[in-house]
């Protein structure tokens, strides 16, 4: 599999999962809850919305640089704000896992769509 190949699965993978992840913050109750838990629940429609928007602007980036290397960029900062709220309300290990695993994949992506 070649990198390109590697790189586009990623970028799809990422913005498929933002989209769906982003869609079930407004109709999950668990993940309402979760909001509710983190004392963030004024906050849980516009996170859900920036990250349905991030994971468009991912696809859609794919034909528009600029646009996947900031949506790529907002979508690791606003993981990194995940990751920090789940360690502040001190949450097991495994419950960051995912926030980490995309905080990484999307600087990742960042950084590949700023040195091509």
């Amino acid at each position: 599999m070649s990198s390109t190949l590697l790189y586009l699965i990623l970028v799809v993978f990422s913005g498929v999962s933002f989209v769906i992840y982003g869609v079930l913050l407004f109709n999950s109750s668990k993940m309402k809850a979760d909001f509710e838990r983190f004392k963030l629940k004024k906050y849980t429609y516009l996170v859900g919305s920036l990250e349905i928007l991030g994971g468009l602007g991912l696809i859609i980036g794919l034909a528009a640089e600029l646009l996947l290397t900031l949506s790529s960029f907002g979508l690791a900062a606003l993981m990194l704000l995940g990751v920090v709220t789940r360690i502040k309300v001190k949450d097991d290990f495994v419950l960051i896992i995912p926030a980490l695993l995309f905080l990484l994949l999307n600087s990742f992506i960042c950084y590949e769509s700023l040195i091509k």
